[in-house]
């Protein structure tokens, strides 16, 4: 489980690297948006739904760090407030760390309101499967064993011959 965590997550974040890092020839670029809210009030301005379709690929950009992270960890009895902050914290630093690299490549602009709604995916994420996916797992490695079968006409040997390794044939 650990292992495949690990492999999804780097193959995640090597596609949103590059589909985010990439040069992009546009003919004009719009400035930099270091106000929070700023460019969610524009698109909620345009309405609900316009708005959705906008900003909807921002949140759902980096939401599968919100379960591939606690799985790269592959801990099962962890708090969940703490898992939730660390996973929450890791996809912060995630998305900043795209913005931030953004301003180096031509056609890209920094938004703060992207690295917020990047973050929110993140957590929206993490809510929506964490939770459940532990709890199942937890059930399952805490299942107890099935009892050995027995045949009841059968009788059990008595402990001597059955744990002794010599052969009585008499």
């Amino acid at each position: 489980m650990r292992a495949a965590g690990a492999v999804l997550l780097v193959a995640h974040l090597l596609i949103v690297g590059w589909l985010m890092l990439r040069p992009r020839t546009v003919p004009w670029v719009p400035a930099a948006n270091f106000r929070p809210l700023a460019t969610i009030r524009a698109e909620l301005a345009h309405g609900p739904w316009e708005a959705v379709q906008s900003l909807g690929g921002a949140v759902l950009l980096l939401a599968p760090l919100g379960f591939l992270l606690p799985m790269a960890a592959g801990r099962l009895n962890v708090s969940p407030l703490g898992s939730m902050a660390r996973t929450v914290f890791a996809g912060a630093m995630v998305a900043l760390a795209i913005e931030l690299l953004q301003t180096a490549v031509p056609g890209r602009v920094p938004d703060v309101d992207m690295a917020i709604l990047n973050t929110a995916g993140v957590a929206l994420a993490h809510l929506l499967v964490v939770p459940g996916v532990r709890s199942r797992l937890r059930r399952k490695e805490d299942a107890p064993a099935r009892p050995t079968p027995t045949i009841t006409r059968v009788g059990i040997a008595p402990q001597a011959d059955a744990l002794s390794g010599s052969r009585t044939y008499l």
